[in-house]
């Protein structure tokens, strides 16, 4: 089965984009057959920005998207998106 989830929340201060990589990554990790395509989009792109510095309390976001990568998922970026933000 073909899934795809949109996330376009930012990686800290909500939980809604978090939630949608968990269940992106429990997704392929229990369907070998399941094709997951995760796509960032808006303030959801800053989640794959290499060298976060995590705030206290919260999950280093950075990891989230290579675990549904290693899982053999896609995570895709809209490049307008990553453009507008430093």
């Amino acid at each position: 089965m073909k899934h795809l989830i949109l996330l376009n929340d930012p990686p800290y201060g909500t939980e809604r984009s978090f939630n949608g990589l968990r269940m992106a990554h429990a997704l392929v990790k229990n369907d070998p057959d399941a094709e997951i395509t995760v796509f960032l989009m808006a303030d959801a792109v800053l989640w794959a920005k290499a060298g976060q510095k995590t705030p206290d309390g919260y999950y280093n976001f950075e990891r989230m998207p290579r675990r549904v990568l290693s899982a053999k998922g896609y995570v895709q970026m809209c490049g307008t998106c990553m453009d507008a933000r430093p």
